[in-house]
């Protein structure tokens, strides 16, 4: 079977194939979030002619999101380039992957699937991280597996720019850094690079799109995350009443964070 046809996945206990004989109707995604992706990528060059991209795909608004993007410019900008989608379950209650399992491969792009018990591991391995900080992490790893496994070397996030804002702040109010996600970087062991073409994309629009496109979203509700409010919900509800009152606020905060997210980009541009 052709490789462009199929999903290979794994869980605990089996390897499955699903076959992908009818691609489903791909939605197009808004032009306004397709300009805010295409200037990102075009701007920090994250995809090259060449590149095997590998998306992260939690089921969530965002990542769907990022998915139709790099589908639509896959097939209509001047981009050569091969996309997969990987997911990462975490054992966490509420989780349901099927309808994933079901709708990807026959977008006509092979999908990968990997459980992890990150709940479980976390009972005993966080040392004082928050939960969703030590989720992420794990969940990084296991997509560099993946990409690893099957030969991608680029591994896309779907991160936006409020999760951008949000971070950032988290960091300064917390951590004492200035630092938020970054645009496009190498990882530490230097064979996949990371981007994240929605940096300048916001919430409301992959919102819209999900809402627009009726995306079958995978809403998870983790009790561990989200049984109490938490200091990105913080953030995320302070950038808002900002907001309200200075509408330009995150167009400011787009100059003002460019040069962070940038961080990383000199070594990629390199390779």
């Amino acid at each position: 079977m052709d490789d462009s046809r199929q999903s290979i996945g794994a869980d605990s206990n089996r390897i499955f194939v699903i076959p992908s004989d009818t691609p489903s109707r791909i939605p197009r995604p808004p032009k306004s979030l397709l300009r805010c992706a295409g200037a990102a990528i075009a701007e920090f060059q994250m995809i090259r002619p060449g590149d095997r991209v590998l998306v992260g795909l939690s089921g969530g608004k965002d990542s769907f999101a990022l998915l139709y993007v790099l589908l639509h410019l896959q097939r209509h900008a001047p981009l050569d380039f091969a996309l997969a989608a990987a997911t990462v379950d975490p054992h966490s209650p509420g989780f349901d992957p099927t309808p994933l399992q079901t709708l990807i491969p026959n977008l006509g792009i092979p999908y990968f699937y990997a459980a992890q018990p990150i709940l479980d591991q976390a009972q005993t391995s966080m040392n004082g991280d928050s939960y969703c900080a030590f989720c992420a992490r794990l969940k990084r790893g296991v997509l560099y597996a993946q990409a690893r496994q099957h030969n991608y070397n680029v591994l896309a996030l779907a991160h936006h720019l409020d999760d951008i804002a949000e971070s950032f702040f988290l960091s300064l109010f917390h951590g004492g850094r200035i630092q938020t996600m970054k645009a496009h970087y190498l990882n530490d062991a230097g064979d996949v690079r990371v981007i994240r073409p929605l940096v300048y994309a916001r919430e409301r629009q992959t919102a819209a799109f999900a809402t627009s496109a009726q995306l079958p979203l995978i809403t998870e509700n983790c009790p561990a995350c989200f049984s109490a409010p938490t200091q990105r919900r913080y953030f995320k509800e302070l950038l808002a009443r900002e907001e309200a009152a200075h509408p330009n606020l995150f167009r400011s905060l787009v100059t003002a964070l460019r040069p962070i997210i940038a961080v990383g980009f000199d070594k990629v541009k390199l390779k």
